[in-house]
């Protein structure tokens, strides 16, 4: 079993090289607005009650997939690294694959934040991500999380065996999910 974590901010990447990674690698992609578009129509992600079901549908999805006869998966974060509460939330996330044996591959994808606001109003986010449609305000909480989170690692900061850091900036998504394949032969 393999679990492929791709973290970074909003609007940096991680759906789409997931969906790039996982057409080469047959691995089945599990990107974070999954479980929020589907707890949206109900409960505001932000609101106690939508946060505990979207951890709730993602901890049960986790739990099945690790005791599957599946490959593996992809899931994609936003990790403020100043948060403990994320540390801890990776933590419990990547040990239920390692628990039942699984190998966990942390891949963390950067870009600057002009180009990450460009991103932001792209027709194949906004296409897969409804939440994210009212751009004005998605750009205004990229921006404001920017300002009051670290969503990248300091160098070293993350000392995984399985660890990759691309800067996407001016890579496409095929070219992040092969050298992701690549580095850790999946």
């Amino acid at each position: 079993m393999k679990f492929v974590l791709i973290f970074g901010p909003q609007a940096v990447g991680k759906m789409t090289v997931g969906q790039e990674l996982e057409k080469i690698t047959g691995l089945r992609l599990f990107h974070n607005h999954m479980t929020i578009e589907l707890v949206t129509p109900f409960f505001d992600y932000g609101t106690k009650e939508g946060k505990r079901l979207v951890n709730l549908f993602r901890q049960e999805i986790f739990e099945a997939v690790a005791k599957s006869n599946l490959e593996g998966m992809i899931f994609t974060f936003v990790w403020a690294f100043d948060l403990q509460g994320d540390w801890d939330y990776v933590d419990k996330i990547t040990n239920i694959f390692e628990s039942k044996g699984g190998q966990v591959y942390y891949v963390e994808l950067e870009a600057g934040l002009e180009e990450r606001v460009g991103r932001n109003k792209s027709l194949h986010r906004l296409t897969h991500k409804p939440t994210k449609r009212n751009v004005e305000k998605s750009e205004a909480e990229l921006k404001r999380t920017y300002k009051q989170y670290r969503l990248n690692s300091n160098p070293g900061e993350i000392k995984k065996e399985n660890y990759l850091r691309i800067n996407n900036t001016n890579l496409s998504s095929e070219e992040v999910a092969k050298k992701i394949q690549a580095r850790f032969r999946i």
